[in-house]
């Protein structure tokens, strides 16, 4: 199989890139050649001979929007020229405005703009900052109709995509879900010393680990429910410029348990220290948080706006049906703290659903899929 990847990074360390990665490395596995449309691409794959990679520089251009203008029109002239040499298309999004085979899906911005925790949302910001964010979902989401209508299947990360999709009128048959997956070498069960990592030692701990500058991830409703569960401290893992999350625990009289430690890049080290995941994001396409904790053998509590809490079951974690109500994460909260055993066992559950969400079974399920469609086109 000839397959072609169109997106702007392939590489780990990034959501869609390390996706995109994973993919080119099972299809090189097996024998396929790989042409990568991309403007950046890990080393160990455009140095490997059944890759080529079709350089898009975009990095000069001053903003997100310009430069993913400039790549959908470079990658798609680039295409046009080129298309019949592939058996297989695969692009993501509105990263291209060709036309494709399989377009993978990791974040729908329609469903955003109108999502009432997007700061941008309507016209409330009009300074420079919120019109350009405004711009960009807006123009985004029109390019992104035209792509999902411009594709034979498409490729959702979390059930909650595919129903973001299929509410834009394109039909759920034609969206199969592939969420993202996780690397079980680097997130994994074990425990370290909290105090080589500043925490505090002997007491129970939940990790949140997000961006807390806005709403979005839902520090706020965490915030409230450790008011009524005074046995447990939260360690907040984010930078706290510009974040007003800080002032109100102190609000809450809960300053004393909450560990506010700014962002770290020792987040599988954090996680072995911990007890448990607390992330009930009032929006997430797919969290790859959200796996990365079930990965390293944690409960997870979380809510069903957060995509990907789908694999989230009773006996590793809790789901909220309302990621804003205080009380059903209190006493989700309280009884995980009343019963030690049963937070542990719940943890070893995790960590065997996150089993089935490697990073190469799910690249698996694309090139599976792709192979499926060559052989009967």
């Amino acid at each position: 199989m000839k397959l072609c990847i169109v997106t702007a990074i392939v590489a780990k360390g990034n959501g869609q890139g390390r996706v995109n990665y994973e993919v080119a490395q099972e299809a090189i596995e097996r024998g396929h050649q790989v042409t990568l449309v991309a403007s950046s691409v890990a080393p160990d794959l455009y140095e490997h001979p059944q890759v080529q990679w079709v350089s898009i520089p975009a990095k000069r251009f001053p903003s997100a929007l310009i430069r993913e203008a400039i790549f959908s029109y470079k990658s798609a002239r680039w295409l046009k020229q080129h298309q019949a040499e592939f058996d297989l298309i695969k692009v993501n999004g509105a990263i291209t405005s060709a036309s494709s085979d399989v377009n993978a899906v990791h974040f729908v911005h329609s469903a955003w703009l109108e999502s009432n925790v997007n700061p941008d949302r309507g016209i409330r910001n009009r300074n420079l900052h919120g019109l350009y964010h405004w711009l960009y979902s807006t123009l985004n989401t029109q390019w992104e109709a035209k792509a999902f209508r411009n594709t034979k299947v498409i490729i959702a990360v979390s059930e909650k995509v595919k129903q973001e999709i299929v509410r834009l009128g394109i039909p759920g048959e034609s969206i199969q879900v592939v969420l993202n997956g996780v690397d079980l070498n680097e997130f994994y069960p074990g425990r370290v010393d909290r105090q080589a990592l500043e925490l505090p030692g002997n007491i129970p701990l939940a990790l949140f680990a997000g961006d807390i500058r806005t709403p979005r991830k839902n520090l706020d409703t965490v915030l409230h429910a450790l008011v009524q569960v005074p046995k447990l401290h939260l360690v907040v893992a984010a930078g706290v410029e510009k974040s007003p999350y800080p002032q109100l625990a102190e609000k809450l009289c809960v300053k004393e348990r909450v560990h506010f430690i700014g962002y770290r890049r020792d987040i599988p080290k954090l996680m072995q220290a911990v007890d448990l995941f607390v992330f009930p994001s009032r929006y997430e396409a797919c969290s790859l948080a959200l796996l990365e904790a079930m990965a390293s053998g944690l409960p997870v509590i979380t809510a069903q706006t957060t995509g990907g809490s789908e694999i989230v079951t009773s006996d590793c974690g809790v789901v909220l049906s309302n990621p804003d109500d205080v009380q059903s994460l209190t006493e989700a909260l309280n009884q995980l703290m009343d019963d030690p055993e049963n937070l542990y066992q719940m943890g070893q559950a995790a960590r065997k659903v996150a089993e089935q969400y490697s990073w190469q079974q799910q690249a698996k399920a694309y090139v599976d899929r792709f192979e499926d469609m060559v052989a009967i086109s």
